[in-house]
């Protein structure tokens, strides 16, 4: 069964729910939101979104597929065709609210099996160049309207990411135990002197002051809710907990925008299981966070757009260790209360042998970036000078996808 042309992602229309100009901080409401979680390693997408409806999938994976709806420990169904890996229970909610939906055999199309690579050709946003200095999110910052302050942009974890780098100030933040743990400059003695020695106007001094600034505000919204914890206890480790403080902080701090925070272990050579295993105790947590995090959120859900991916996808067929090595084409997630869900989108491409790429990987029907526009278009109602500044190349890049598609 071919499924060439379902729902497919022209330019990313349909994806998103009509366009709302975005907003500057105000009481009425916040800004429009993008969070983007990055599975770094290559999650498997095609056991997390199963394509129950083709006998290839099933011919390719004797010992680690998914069974079809209805079969023991078998998908979620989503629709005729595919359906969610049993893990995911928790975010199949979202789903059936129609506020989920994945893109698939979406990605790069770079095909590089390497990590280091496909991870830095998605945050630099030009794959197979190498040379971009900057990420697009911290382009994407630059080209959202004024004013912006120093937690505009936060990205979760002890460094800057490639995504995030750039000439605008983004703010790090730990989501952990130890994120809101006092640091010798929080000592007033400590704080005093530095801000005398860096009250210059030259760029260092100006970066120390952001630095404090986002600092002061971040780290108030996480000590606050840290000693409403139990005994004053941290919350429980993991994801879960994590997406729980990343919604309380979105939701007492109006002026953020942009989120990166990024996921490991998704590198599943040996023993990657079926409907329990390796791979399914990496999604459960992922999929209850997710959750976590959508349903924390509140009110702001509906100004935020959550996307998740991962730098490429795995070989259709599994391999002897009971795993599977480095694919091409993935799926892509996206949440939020003005996605319109409930649907598998993509040009579907099939897993027959003569329709993977390289005859051994799920082929890339939707550059990556096509999903990013769409929503940078319709959720941060970006115009095309914009986004030529956040993806070069990307019109040509959507209009070459198009002819393709069409073909």
């Amino acid at each position: 069964m071919n499924r060439r042309g379902f729902l497919r992602l022209s330019a990313g229309a349909a994806l998103l729910a009509p366009r709302v100009a975005v907003r500057a901080a105000t009481v009425e409401g916040g800004p429009k939101r993008l969070v983007v979680i990055f599975l770094r390693g290559a999650v498997d997408g095609l056991n997390v979104v199963i394509p129950h409806g083709e006998r290839a999938y099933y011919d390719s994976r004797p010992t680690i597929a998914i069974g079809p709806p209805g079969s023991d420990q078998a998908a979620l169904p989503l629709d005729n065709y595919f359906g969610l890996h049993p893990a995911l229970a928790g975010l199949h909610p979202l789903w059936n609210e129609k506020k989920l939906a994945f893109v698939h055999a979406a990605g790069s199309p770079d095909a590089t099996h390497s990590h280091f690579d496909a991870q830095l050709f998605i945050e630099n946003g030009t794959p197979g160049q190498s040379t971009t200095r900057d990420g697009w999110m911290n382009r994407l910052l630059a080209a959202l309207p004024e004013p912006r302050g120093p937690t505009d942009a936060v990205t979760i974890g002890p460094t800057l990411p490639q995504i995030l780098k750039g000439d605008q100030p983004v703010s790090n933040l730990s989501l952990g135990p130890e994120g809101a743990r006092p640091m010798p400059i929080d000592q007033p003695e400590v704080g005093r002197a530095f801000d005398r020695l860096y009250s210059g106007k030259d760029p260092v001094s100006e970066a120390y002051r952001q630095g404090r600034a986002a600092r002061a505000e971040l780290v108030g919204g996480l000590a606050g809710e840290m000693r409403r914890a139990d005994n004053g206890a941290p919350p429980p480790a993991g994801f879960p907990a994590e997406a729980a403080r990343l919604a309380h902080l979105i939701g007492q701090d109006r002026h953020i925008r942009l989120v990166f925070l990024s996921l490991g272990g998704w590198d599943t050579h040996v023993n990657q299981g079926k409907a329990k295993g390796q791979l399914a105790n990496r999604l459960q947590p992922l999929g209850n966070g997710l959750l976590a995090l959508a349903r924390g959120l509140g009110s702001s859900w509906d100004d935020t757009v959550i996307v998740v991916l991962s730098e490429f996808g795995r070989r259709v067929r599994e391999n002897g260790n009971g795993g599977t090595d480095h694919g091409h084409g993935n799926v892509i997630w996206v949440l939020g209360g003005g996605v319109r869900g409930g649907r598998v989108y993509g040009d579907w491409p099939g897993l027959v042998t003569g329709q993977l790429y390289q005859g051994r990987d799920l082929a890339v029907t939707t550059d990556y970036r096509a999903v990013f526009t769409a929503i940078l278009e319709r959720h941060l109602r970006l115009d095309e000078r914009q986004l030529a500044r956040v993806f070069p190349g990307v019109l040509q890049a959507r209009s070459n996808l198009d002819q393709m598609l069409a073909a």
